[in-house]
């Protein structure tokens, strides 16, 4: 029970079911496999989320202390589960903003993502720096690249499959509102670069082409009045606008930008750059009616534009395509599942990719409905793995087949699903080639996992 709380006061959403926080660290060896676990998975699957120390309410689920939780697989064995906070500053009690008013980089629940490079495994999120934990999932401490990055990461970087460069940026709600970086792949803080934008705009995700860098400026701003009562700072604004800009990676700094349909976008799939030139970008997309929906039911008040009667709160899978040669922009909805966490082959990032993976948790009329999807963008087609309205599904990650010459599909889709009364969790593997197939191989954790957000694969012998 919160402090402060009688019970007969009733939780917040984001403190009950399948968001309930577990109180405690635990490791569990030997876990129950229903199924055939492919030999090929060997390795670690890590994901990352929001979890409250006991006792504690963040007033929104995007604020819970960073969580980490993984599954050890081995020669057709789940070998070990194990959940740990990261150890962040914020976790000691440090505030995040100074008395004088800065943020504190290193004060921050680290609760987003989980990504390895150049031989660290770095937990993000975006407010502030990176923090570095072991394969055990045991805290290091903060990366701030040898003293090179100087403003918050995002916790969505992209790694170029062809030079292994880790591209990032930073936004804040002082300027410089938005900072670029680029990380070799020695782990090197090599080019950082301010792009300019009109105000401390929310900007969650980005992409890559493989010549360029994609920015989603839009109307989602931050509101200092907010923040100072412990509200989620970041409020719908009609007045900013909404545009995406393209800046060539080998000249930081300088964007060219294109207006859009106002929306908002937390999550992109890929982008790449096509025969013609033009630049294409696939996003699960927010209509201005379903910000109004969605947001409040994150844990905050009403986010500003009006909800329609049809707005469920989702998003959709959308396309937009630049043409830098016209300046023009057409916009094409690729499907109207509502969906969220799209997921790609690592290997395609920046290219042309057919397949997305995605994540479904509501149905018509916003009634419960949990389904990993996979859309084809050659057959124009989206299948799912239905899981009943009891189960929620976690973000599905791809795990590749081993071989050069596999096709993108070739591997497996991992996701931690999590009973909607959050007693009871599973890492279900799906065969990616046949995702609305039985799971090839279920493994029973040993407790309910709250939802949480992302996750990678880390194949053994990579810490990095």
């Amino acid at each position: 029970m919160l402090v402060g709380m009688t019970t007969t006061d009733r939780l917040p959403e984001y403190l009950q079911g399948h968001f309930a926080p577990v109180p405690d660290e635990i490791t569990v060896h030997d876990l129950p496999v229903t199924g055939a676990l492919p030999p090929e998975l060997d390795g670690r699957y890590l994901r990352n989320g929001p979890n409250p120390l006991p006792g504690e309410d963040p007033g929104h689920w995007f604020a819970g202390h960073g969580m980490l939780h993984g599954i050890r697989l081995r020669a057709g064995r789940a070998e070990w589960y194990r959940n740990r906070w990261v150890r962040t500053r914020l976790l000691d009690g440090r505030p995040h903003l100074t008395p004088d008013g800065a943020p504190d980089l290193a004060a921050v629940p680290a609760n987003t993502h989980v990504v390895p490079h150049a031989g660290r495994i770095l937990a993000l999120v975006e407010a502030g720096l990176p923090y570095e934990v072991t394969p055990e999932l045991d805290t290091v401490g903060a990366v701030d690249f040898g003293g090179r990055l100087h403003t918050a990461m995002t916790a969505h970087p992209k790694t170029d499959p062809v030079t292994g460069d880790l591209h990032c940026f930073g936004y804040g709600f002082v300027p410089p509102y938005l900072t670029y970086h680029r990380i070799s792949a020695a782990g090197e803080l090599v080019a950082s670069a301010e792009v300019a934008v009109a105000g401390p705009t929310m900007m969650h995700d980005f992409a890559i082409t493989d010549r360029h860098a994609v920015f989603l400026d839009l109307p989602m701003t931050f509101r200092m009045a907010d923040a100072l009562t412990g509200a989620m700072p970041y409020r719908w604004d009609d007045g900013y606008g909404a545009r995406l800009g393209v800046m060539p990676l080998d000249r930081p700094g300088e964007v060219r930008w294109f207006g859009i349909d106002p929306c908002f976008v937390f999550h992109v799939g890929n982008a790449h750059t096509d025969a013609a030139g033009r630049i294409v970008v696939d996003g699960a997309r927010y209509a201005p009616a379903d910000v109004a929906v969605m947001w409040p039911s994150l844990g905050d008040g009403p986010a500003g534009p009006a909800a329609s009667a049809a707005a469920t709160g989702t998003a959709t899978l959308h396309r937009w395509t630049l043409d830098p040669a016209t300046g023009s922009v057409t916009e094409t909805a690729l499907s109207g599942t509502g969906l969220e966490f799209p997921t790609i082959d690592d290997a395609v990032v920046g290219r042309p990719n057919r397949y997305t993976y995605a994540v479904a948790d509501t149905g018509p009329a916003g009634a419960p409905y949990s389904a990993v999807l996979r859309h084809d963008r050659h057959r124009d087609e989206l299948v799912a793995h239905e899981l009943g309205p009891d189960v929620v599904a976690g973000e599905a990650v791809f795990v590749p087949a081993a071989g050069a010459d596999r096709a993108e599909d070739d591997g497996w889709l991992l996701s931690v699903t999590t009973t909607r009364d959050g007693r009871a969790s599973e890492l279900l593997v799906l065969d990616a080639r046949e995702p609305a197939a039985a799971p090839v191989a279920r493994v029973t954790l040993p407790r309910g996992v709250p939802s949480g957000f992302h996750g990678s694969w880390l194949p053994d012998g990579e810490q990095g």
